[in-house]
């Protein structure tokens, strides 16, 4: 009988396929963690060497600093357009006139003077409206004696830094004026002159150069003049505090 030949035994060979993916892994983690560190200080110059190298090393990839970066730059402020910068200077500006105005309101309900005063945010900034009748008797332009320490605590409240232009204005309603003027003209801007000295005399942080007096009579009329309610409303005192900042960004100049 014929003997079986015997199959020659080959050494088993190892598989180290797996070598490769993994020497890459580790490759990866180290760029990750290289590109962690110098991410953590910013330094726009080193991140950009670092970029073309790991570009070319990845078959000229896309750089990491192609992506958009959550790490914020330091100079991100100064990064701002300069019409970003007019708008963030105006909404302050108007931040800080809206903090007045809640003084204001609460100047209004401490004394309980809602009837007498009004408070309104227009274009033209921060208008206070005065019922003359709080500060007049008919047809005088001399304050009342009783309500010039309410005029004086008025003028602590405008005190700003920096310091607002202030415009008083003087309305009346279209009856004729007594013998004291000559017309509803002069009698609105003596009264609104004597409301700004009042002002101006109360406080020694407010200036004479941020103020302004105007009188306009009976011919801006916010209500008709045919019943007494409506020229009860005319008959009025304006204080405006403007904004120290135009909506384009610029700064208001003094009006006087």
């Amino acid at each position: 009988m014929a003997k079986k030949a015997k199959k020659k035994k080959h050494d088993e060979h190892i598989d180290e396929s797996w070598l490769v993916p993994y020497a890459d892994i580790l490759t990866l983690l180290l760029a990750v963690f290289i590109i962690l560190f110098a991410s953590s200080s910013v330094d726009q110059e080193k991140l950009e060497r670092m970029s073309a190298v790991f570009s070319q090393v990845f078959d000229g990839g896309t750089s990491f600093l192609e992506q958009p970066s959550p790490i914020q730059s330091p100079n991100a402020e100064s990064d701002q357009t300069p019409q970003t910068q007019q708008n963030s200077a105006y909404l302050k500006d108007q931040q800080e006139l809206a903090q007045i105005k809640d003084s204001v309101d609460n100047f209004i309900a401490v004394h309980e003077m809602e009837g007498q005063f009004a408070t309104a945010m227009t274009d033209e900034g921060l208008l206070v409206t005065i019922r003359d009748s709080i500060l007049f008797d008919p047809g005088k332009a001399v304050i009342k004696p009783e309500y010039i320490p309410i005029a004086k605590e008025l003028a602590g409240v405008l005190v700003s830094d920096p310091a607002r232009n202030i415009v008083i204005t003087g309305h009346t309603d279209n009856v004729p004026v007594g013998p004291n003027f000559s017309s509803n003209l002069e009698l609105s801007l003596m009264r609104a002159s004597n409301f700004y000295l009042v002002l101006l005399n109360s406080n020694s942080k407010l200036k004479s150069e941020n103020f302004s007096a105007k009188g306009y009579g009976e011919n801006r009329a916010i209500a008709p003049n045919d019943t007494p309610e409506g020229r009860a409303k005319n008959r009025r005192v304006e204080v405006l505090i403007q904004p120290l900042v135009t909506e384009d960004g610029s700064s208001v100049k003094n009006t006087k």
